[in-house]
């Protein structure tokens, strides 16, 4: 399936959609109409019963160079990607791992904040570049980053846009595993496939109490965290714990003669 005349791409292998952006001659820079069509294929493969994870990728050895500036210049316009109907204002129910090869720049970095994991090759290359010629985030990044790597780190990034590479960002925490180089996708689908073989009500759950919990103090977070467990331990729950059960009981009667 194709979005914005082709400069999104959706691959679709349930239980896994893999979203490409699609515009390597502009190392896939975001004007607004691809911007709306990122949005829409992650609509879409959020809306979608069958699948159960995405992976976000781009062409051409590059992941995101940020917002189109050809355009930005020719307008004199903003679009908030991170509001209004910007493409990261979407809320998403769903893992999304990022795969990451070459520039997360500028809004390209907004974008791979947006994704639950990050997997990188030695290529990756993460920046606030917007920095650099004075632009504004408006991506989500000032917020999203701190919260992921602490604000020491995101400080360093945000008011000075240099560059982290793969190593420093797995170090920092803003990479969460390292593929063979031109591997990212391959390696961001697998982990899509195995975490969708897992048992998802729980799953879901957890991964909304975790982000809910960012904007709530601890007891708050605690106690919206039971509530959501109470929801989420159901018929899938039970089965599952009564199937390890079973599966562990005879090593378990092993260690106790």
């Amino acid at each position: 399936m194709t979005f914005a005349d082709g400069n999104i791409l959706a691959s679709r292998r349930v239980p896994v959609t893999t979203i490409i952006i699609n515009r390597a001659e502009v190392k896939n820079a975001l004007d607004a109409k691809t911007a709306r069509g990122l949005a829409g294929a992650f609509q879409m493969a959020d809306a979608d019963e069958e699948v159960r994870a995405i992976v976000v990728a781009g062409t051409g050895g590059c992941f995101c160079s940020g917002a189109d500036l050809g355009e930005l210049a020719a307008s004199g316009g903003y679009l908030p990607w991170a509001g209004g109907d910007g493409p990261l204002a979407v809320s998403l129910s769903k893992p999304v791992i990022a795969a990451i090869e070459g520039p997360a720049s500028a809004e390209g970095l907004g974008v791979a904040l947006f994704c639950d994991m990050r997997i990188v090759d030695e290529t990756a290359a993460f920046s606030a570049a917007s920095r650099l010629w004075g632009g504004p985030t408006g991506d989500g990044t000032t917020v999203r980053l701190p919260r992921l790597i602490g604000v020491g780190r995101a400080i360093d990034m945000v008011i000075t846009g240099r560059t982290v590479a793969a190593d420093e960002a797995l170090a920092m925490g803003l990479a969460n595993r390292k593929a063979p180089r031109g591997a990212t996708r391959t390696e961001a689908e697998k982990l899509a496939h195995q975490i969708a073989e897992l048992p998802q009500t729980a799953l879901l759950a957890d991964r909304r109490s975790l982000y809910d919990g960012l904007d709530r103090d601890g007891a708050a977070a605690i106690a919206h965290e039971v509530a959501l467990a109470r929801a989420a331990y159901g018929p899938e729950a039970q089965a599952g714990v009564t199937r390890h059960v079973q599966r562990t009981s005879g090593n378990v009667r092993l260690l106790r003669v």
